[in-house]
């Protein structure tokens, strides 16, 4: 019996597993960034938008959480950075805690690019949810977050032993 219900689990989990690879994917592609941007109406080269986000949403951010959060190369990710500074977008600035941690933030030209970009995804979110009804899409919100939640527990009992 033990064998039967390992094996139920084991589907379970590649289904959702692979509901995860596939959301993962569709976040991931350029196509994404591309209508983000376009229906933001701004101006940004599309390998700089995922890190504008990033920094828009967990700024100040250290270059290499950025560049771990980006799944990109540390060296990779400060250019951009800097490509991001140029544009008056984003600065770098020392960890008040910790002088050796180079952090992005967003700056005022770069908060208002991000809120358009939230503006757009919030009119392409409507589209998408316009046949959920308001509790389904509420505990898909409530589920994601406790699922991320406990996986970054298990990533932090897993670094700290």
């Amino acid at each position: 019996m033990e064998n039967v219900q390992n094996t139920h689990n084991s589907a379970a989990f590649d289904d959702l597993h692979n509901a995860l690879l596939m959301i993962v994917g569709t976040f991931n592609r350029p196509q994404r960034d591309e209508l983000l941007i376009k229906e933001s109406n701004i101006q940004l080269d599309h390998a700089l938008f995922p890190l504008l986000i990033q920094i828009g949403r967990f700024g100040p951010i250290g270059v290499v959480e950025l560049a771990e959060r980006a799944g990109r190369d540390y060296t990779t990710v400060s250019r951009q950075v800097a490509k991001l500074e140029e544009l008056g977008l984003a600065q770098r600035q020392k960890n008040a805690k910790d002088k050796r941690v180079n952090e992005a933030v967003s700056t005022a030209a770069g908060k208002a690019m991000t809120d358009k970009i939230d503006a757009a995804r919030a009119h392409i979110y409507q589209n998408l949810f316009a046949n959920w009804p308001d509790e389904e899409r509420a505990e898909l919100a409530r589920l994601l977050q406790k699922f991320v939640g406990d996986f970054i527990a298990i990533d932090k009992t897993k670094t700290a032993d």
